[in-house]
């Protein structure tokens, strides 16, 4: 399915499209799980479908002008904040972190018993 023919369709129909699509998709995956699903690519596909009606469903219930997929402008790149003098200062006034003491390492009994002979 195309967004353009899916504009087309009323509300209405969207909803229902909507709840059809959702019940294909369980049954591909369950289908798919008792591998009795041929064609494994339908489960992509129909999520896909979902989701576009489910995207023109929520830009036609909140009034939006369909979004043309129009190529837009680049945007200029910024350039990176310089940093200022003050930053290395504020990181010398940290302490350092101390380093957590070795604890002595605990021998099972089979060791212990093995070093002993």
């Amino acid at each position: 399915m195309k967004a353009k023919d899916l504009r087309e369709r009323s509300l209405d129909d969207l909803k229902e499209l909507e709840k059809s699509l959702s019940g294909d998709t369980f049954q591909n995956r369950f289908k798919n799980f008792t591998n009795r699903l041929d064609d494994t690519s339908q489960i992509n596909k129909t999520r896909r479908d979902l989701a576009r009606v489910k995207t023109i469903v929520k830009q036609m219930s909140a009034g939006a002008a369909p979004v043309a997929m129009a190529a837009k402008p680049k945007a200029e790149k910024k350039a990176a904040p310089k940093a200022t003098a003050s930053a290395p200062a504020a990181k010398a006034s940290k302490p350092a972190p101390e380093k957590a003491a070795k604890k002595p390492s605990t021998k099972t009994k089979a060791a212990a018993k093995s070093e002993a002979k």
